[in-house]
């Protein structure tokens, strides 16, 4: 078990896949849309998140088409939304390269929200967990789905300091919304 009593406030990061996008013909992927599942699960993972109490003070969101769509859909969900910045350096982005990013964060910010893609956030959170609860690290390395949302916490003066193994990977779900407009959750 990762120490938890490290100095400095609790800090989360949350990572949120972009949910299901199509594939239509002539489209760069760049600019791929959200297929009908995702702009049902994309509500979804936003209500799931607030349910949850992890709301985040600032959220960071790939420049692509389905990660953005993906945040407008969440953060509907939401009173007030937190501010946004689109990052390009997070499309297509790897584990180092994702953390270059959060390492930027302002110390002020206690609860980051990263929007983006796989395997990157998938290997971000391998690297970054030093442990998980119940069994949500042996999930993530199964599948880490459309949708899917991981929420490691960890204690730092800065996100400059947040290093490999050191957070504990509190929770995983993959909200899914139904054809109906139920929301229902799954792990």
């Amino acid at each position: 078990m990762i120490d938890r009593a490290g100095a400095g406030p609790q800090r989360r990061l949350v990572l949120l896949r972009h949910a299901k996008s199509a594939w239509p013909e002539s489209v760069e992927d760049h600019r791929r849309p959200l297929a009908p599942r995702g702009l049902r699960d994309a509500p979804a993972a936003g209500r799931a998140l607030a349910d949850a109490g992890a709301l985040p003070d600032l959220a960071l969101c790939s420049t692509a088409e389905r990660a953005r769509r993906t945040w407008e859909l969440a953060a509907g969900q939401w009173g007030t939304p937190p501010p946004v910045h689109f990052d390009r350096r997070l499309y297509a982005a790897g584990a180092p390269d994702l953390l270059e990013v959060v390492r930027e964060v302002p110390d002020r910010v206690e609860t980051l929200l990263l929007v983006g893609h796989n395997p990157g956030l998938e290997d971000l959170v391998l690297e970054l967990a030093g442990d998980g609860l119940d069994d949500a690290l042996e999930r993530v390395r199964v599948k880490f789905p459309t949708s899917a949302i991981a929420v490691l916490t960890w204690r730092g003066t800065g996100w400059p300091a947040l290093a490999p193994a050191a957070a504990l990977l509190t929770s995983f779900t993959v909200p899914r919304g139904h054809k109906g407009g139920e929301n229902r959750r799954k792990g």
